[in-house]
């Protein structure tokens, strides 16, 4: 018999490839949790699954990744001491100190997250078997006061114990974590810095003391940081601090962030040792005597600065940027200046990428924007300015980002913007344009992100606004709240240049009614503001059976007293819904609203909320549900109606009169579609390690059933020529 061997290699060649299809083998997950591969490593997503211990028999040993964020997890037994992890996730859970024994044998722990947990100690040796370690997050923990060092951790690189109650820092707290490079302490009520605090750290390039109430810092305390690059004590309460010797030693430095700090006098010579800096923010300080020119005269790599909101009182003069002509970005906003002023100061700044004039009370503006051919943000909102200015505007022909936002405009011509060919973002709101030209946006075909809220709009513009022959454009967010739009009764709502819309607001529109064609043309909506509008229940909302993309819908503060889920089943990536502030009327539908998961859970929660506006409704007493009348008789609760008044109404929060009626029991627990993208996964990337010993071994199979099939084919050739031979 003559075997055929192209079947059997044919065989050999397909089964491989029916066996492994670039799916990688699943190791070990524990259950509702998530387990996937991302790149080369395993991953096990355990996070918001009500746990209150780890699941440790169920994790695999090779996990890179534990995510066991936001559970209820009050102490770490034991790890497996061969346990592969290198980063460990326990941020929000109920921790209450952390201690060598939990973490002992965990030799390839890189970095570990305890965020906002109830640790109080923290054991100094509790990462010592992991030799690798380099960051540690504490923030948002009450830490107990520490007398002595902190941390006996040498190769620790970042720590962050922001939050964490501390109001006094040992001299010895930084000893054994010399290698720092990245603190912060901010968040933490220190009052004042005195002393050799920070000595042992001489490897500090980040230090971050925001609101930690400081007053006072000795001259001597960053003595240690002549290689710290960047510097934040934003938020604090400075008084007779000397900042000249104080921002002496630090000569690397190149960010520092001063905002909001009670400064009030700075000595023109506080920055003179610090010659590299690159970013200074200065911002919402009283600063009414900064002598500019004296100040900025040495900081020749300057490229961003920001003097906002404080109270500058000396004009700029034509020396204030000279030396400083490496300035990108330069924020004046919230300070009196005079266009004459700016046009003398600014003249310098001829690589000026972003500048911010806003609220500084400019009637006109100075003629200098020849100059700026790199500017590409500007923000003029909040002048008293006129129409004519936008003419000066022209010449800037590279401005992604132009905010005219009240500013006193009535009219804007069609060729206004006809240089701005770049344009990206545009701001009008505030202004009382009541209409738009026809082709006013005529050659902003880059625009992505157009806001005309309260502009007195009374009709949706059409068309006309962007290209006659309605090429499509790149417009994906549209803002035009707060205009008296008069809608019309059918058709769309908006024109066909639009059709790649993806964010619309339409609130404080007095709104009554949109037309089931409203989105004709602008399908692919995913969030749809209509808050503070005057939608009730008998208002019709067929309009939303044209975005089956919409992902968020606010319906906050109208008038509706029912919502029929009917209006979003053809919406099936619908996954916010705001409802807040409606007459609402207490009845099971509502359980069956929050059943579909689909109310922002911010709006129904009752614990450590108090002050916040949770969705309630208006509760008949005559129509009570028997369930809750029994409630009220066993528990000897005061009846809701008050017998001194004739109304029998009173308000409920959702979840409580959910609670007291049993609406659970009569759910209609007939899911709506939904996204496919919802759903998880447990499929992650390819492990190529995986894969190739996989290849491997699929290789030496193929070969293996190609050496059988040789042998009998051998033996096939062979046997006539016996049989002939015995014969």
């Amino acid at each position: 018999m003559r075997i055929n061997v192209f079947p059997i290699i044919l065989a050999a060649l397909i089964s491989p490839c029916l066996c492994f299809n670039g799916e990688l083998a699943e190791l070990e997950c524990p259950d509702d949790c998530d387990c996937h591969y991302f790149r080369i490593n395993w991953v096990t997503d355990c996070s918001d699954s009500h746990l209150s211990r780890i699941p440790y028999e169920d994790i695999s040993l090779d996990v890179y990744i534990l995510n066991l964020n936001d559970n209820s997890i009050v102490d770490i037994e034991h790890f497996p001491s061969n346990m592969k992890m290198r980063r460990l996730q326990l941020s929000g859970n109920k921790l209450t100190a952390l201690e060598r024994k939990m973490f002992a044998g965990l030799y390839y722990l890189i970095d570990a997250d305890f965020s906002h947990n109830n640790i109080s100690r923290v054991d100094p040796t509790a990462f010592q078997d992991s030799t690798g370690f380099i960051t540690l997050e504490l923030q948002g923990n009450a830490l107990e006061p520490v007398e002595g060092p902190f941390l006996s951790q040498i190769s620790l690189l970042t720590l962050d114990i922001s939050s964490c109650g501390l109001k006094f820092i040992h001299p010895d707290f930084f000893a054994n974590i010399t290698s720092l490079s990245d603190l912060d302490i901010s968040n933490n009520p220190l009052g004042s810095l005195q002393g050799v605090v920070f000595k042992p750290l001489a490897s500090l390039e980040t230090l971050k003391m925001n609101n930690c109430n400081l007053s006072f810092i000795s001259n001597e305390v960053f003595d240690p940081f002549e290689n710290l690059k960047r510097l934040e004590l934003s938020n604090n309460h400075f008084q007779d601090t000397d900042w000249p010797l104080v921002l002496r030693p630090l000569i690397r430095l190149e960010t520092l962030n001063l905002r909001n700090s009670n400064l009030q006098h700075l000595p023109k010579d506080t920055f003179k040792n610090n010659i590299y800096m690159r970013v200074l923010i200065l911002a919402d300080n009283n600063l009414h005597n900064l002598d500019m020119s004296s100040m900025f005269h040495i900081l020749h790599h300057l490229e961003t600065l920001d003097l906002s909101n404080c109270n500058l009182s000396s004009p700029l003069s034509q020396d204030s940027f000279t030396n400083s002509t490496r300035i990108r970005s330069l924020y004046l906003s919230g300070n009196s200046l005079l266009a004459s002023d700016s046009l003398v100061a600014l003249t310098s700044l001829v690589d000026l990428h972003r500048l911010s004039l806003s609220n500084c009370g400019l009637s006109k503006l100075p003629d200098i924007f020849n100059n700026f051919k790199t500017l590409q943000e500007l923000d003029l909102s909040h002048n008293p300015l006129n129409d004519v200015f936008v003419k000066l505007l022209s010449p800037l022909e590279n401005l992604e980002y132009l905010n005219m936002g009240y500013s006193n405009l009535s009219y804007i011509s069609p060729t206004s913007f006809s240089k701005m060919t770049s344009m990206k973002r545009l701001v009008l709101a505030g202004n009382d344009l009541h209409t738009l030209e026809t082709g006013v946006f005529r050659n902003l075909t880059k625009l992505q992100s157009l806001d005309l809220s309260f502009c007195g709009l009374k009709r949706p513009f059409n068309a006309t606004v962007f290209f006659a022959n309605f090429t499509d454009e790149d417009i994906t967010d549209l803002q035009l709240a707060g205009n008296p739009l008069q809608v019309p009764q059918e058709g769309a709502l908006l024109p066909k240049p639009l059709s790649k819309l993806h964010n619309l607001d339409l609130s404080n529109c007095s709104l009554i009614y949109l037309p089931p064609e409203a989105f004709q043309w602008t399908r692919k909506i995913t969030s749809l503001i209509l808050a503070n509008n005057l939608f009730d229940s008998s208002s019709n909302f067929r309009f939303l059976e044209l975005l089956p993309d919409l992902q968020s819908l606010d319906l906050r503060n109208n008038k509706l007293l029912t919502f029929d889920l009917s209006y979003i089943v053809l919406n099936p990536h619908l996954n916010r819904l705001k409802l807040v502030g409606n007459p609402w009327k207490c009845e099971c539908y509502i359980a069956d609203i929050l059943d579909r998961s689909l109310v922002d859970e911010d709006n129904i929660k009752t614990s450590d909320n108090k002050g916040q506006k949770l969705l309630t409704c208006i509760y008949d007493s005559d129509k009570i549900p028997l369930t809750l009348k029994n409630t009220e008789r066993t528990s000897r609760r005061r009846p809701f109606k008050n017998p001194q008044r004739t109304v029998t109404t009173a308000n409920r929060t959702w979840a409580k009169y959910i609670r007291e009626s049993d609406c659970e029991l009569h759910l209609n627990h007939t899911r709506l579609p939904r996204s496919a993208e919802n759903l998880r996964s447990n499929l992650g990337p390819n492990n190529w390690a995986v894969a190739a010993v996989n290849t491997i071994i699929v290789y030496g199979t193929i070969m293996a059933i190609l050496g059988v099939v040789f042998l009998l084919t051998k033996k096939q050739r062979s046997a006539p020529r016996m049989f002939n031979k015995d014969t």
